[in-house]
């Protein structure tokens, strides 16, 4: 049997990735690059435009600015170092930087969790409770909510990352991912870590599996309001005020999903590769289009950014 000791004595790891398939990692490299840069061009254009437009200083809007923030750093949090492990021959990662990236992934992921929770409340309001919408969504209130979903979110990392870091671990350093997250390295531990997987399968049930839960619960009332409306026109106003929220769940429950219910063997691992970076790279990109593609308040904002429109009463 190795002996366990610290990682943090030889201070790196050695991230796999994709290196089982040298050919691909250009394409990967190329591709990656691309949607890493429309996801910083994207989000940070949702940003800015809620913050100088104030037609968009409504709840709908400033939890949107709280995801592209999120989403924002949740990329950089992992990205910059998956390009340049793709770029160059060295795959490593100081154990510090692995340990840095394993607590803001782990964080920032189960914040968005918790967000979209609040973001689809804020939906089932505006809906099912128009005439009560500017009480219930107060900006007291509507900070409250996204200070909570924060908080939440980096202090459950804060209990997984601390679990993790005193794991002993044996032999080589060889995190077989493409940044360093909580199953990958607990692959390398010559203990018993089963009570580290049961934490994590509690915790992962409550901020995935419980919020997925309450946001299709609020999506039904949402459908059930809007289909009892005697109007032509009522699912066109469920899609335009709902669509683009529940894409945006779909596009980051779904690949979770995927992985959860993936039978644990080697081909599933690889497979769990392409699917992480697929919520990691391609869904934080797709946010920005999602909300803003046939958005006329976006469009509007935009043209009076620009001084194409002067800005009008909000009613």
């Amino acid at each position: 049997m190795m002996k366990g000791e610290n990682a943090s004595s030889e201070g790196y790891f050695i991230l796999l990735g994709f290196s089982h398939w040298p050919h691909l990692e250009v394409v990967l490299f190329v591709f990656i690059l691309m949607f890493y840069l429309m996801t910083l061009i994207g989000n940070l254009f949702i940003i800015v435009l809620s913050y100088l437009d104030a037609h968009l200083h409504t709840p709908m809007y400033f939890f949107l600015s709280n995801l592209s923030f999120l989403d924002l750093c949740y990329t950089t949090s992992s990205i910059p170092q998956l390009l340049v492990n793709l770029w160059g021959p060295e795959k490593t990662i100081s154990y510090a930087g692995c340990m840095t990236q394993l607590y803001f992934a782990l964080a920032l992921g189960t914040t968005e969790c918790v967000l979209l929770v609040v973001m689809s409340y804020d939906r089932y309001a505006a809906v099912c409770r128009p005439l009560h919408y500017t009480v219930l969504m107060n900006p007291r209130f509507c900070h409250l909510l996204a200070v909570a979903s924060w908080v939440s979110g980096f202090t459950n990392s804060a209990l997984h990352s601390s679990f993790t870091f005193w794991v002993p671990l044996c032999g080589h350093r060889q995190v077989d991912h493409f940044f360093c997250e909580v199953p990958a390295l607990l692959r390398l531990s010559c203990v018993d870590t089963r009570a580290n997987e049961l934490t994590l399968l509690i915790t992962s049930s409550i901020f995935v599996f419980i919020p997925l839960i309450l946001i299709l619960s609020s999506y039904v009332t949402i459908a059930r309001t809007v289909l009892r409306l005697q109007s032509s026109t009522r699912l066109q106003r469920l899609f335009g005020t709902c669509g683009a929220h529940l894409m945006v769940v779909s596009l980051f429950f779904i690949p979770i999903l995927c992985i959860y219910l993936q039978p644990p063997s080697g081909s599933s691992q690889e497979q769990g590769k392409f699917i992480a970076l697929f919520y990691t790279v391609v869904t934080p990109s797709l946010n920005p289009l999602i909300y803003t593609l046939r958005n006329k308040d976006v469009r509007g904002a935009l043209r009076r950014l620009v001084g194409q429109e002067r800005p009008k009463t909000s009613i």
